[in-house]
């Protein structure tokens, strides 16, 4: 984690400042944190707040789940896959993110 966000400091403007949103998955834990980055954590147990939940949920619901996989190559292929025709579908990925209660 300090490796990333060193390199998102590294990567901002010299007056930028940015603020990270993260969940409290263990391995999102850092020593240290730049001077111009904010770190929010989201409060626990509220995968409905953290989009890529809401992708990895689209992704098992129609390309990924009541399907065996021989091997962990296979697994990664049809992730890649499943991503790929994700990305290919913009209106999908923009509902994802609208929720009624958002707004």
């Amino acid at each position: 984690m300090n490796l990333f966000l060193t390199e998102i400091s590294r990567s901002l403007s010299e007056n930028a400042h940015a603020v990270i949103i993260m969940d409290r998955a263990p391995w999102h834990k850092s020593v240290t944190v730049s001077d111009n980055i904010t770190i929010l954590y989201l409060p626990p147990y509220s995968p409905e707040l953290n989009p890529v939940e809401q992708v990895w949920d689209y992704l098992r619901s129609n390309y990924l789940s009541n399907r065996v996989y021989e091997t962990i190559n296979d697994v990664f292929d049809a992730c890649c896959d499943a991503g790929n025709m994700f990305v290919a579908q913009p209106e999908v990925i923009f509902s994802i993110g609208m929720r009624s209660w958002i707004n």
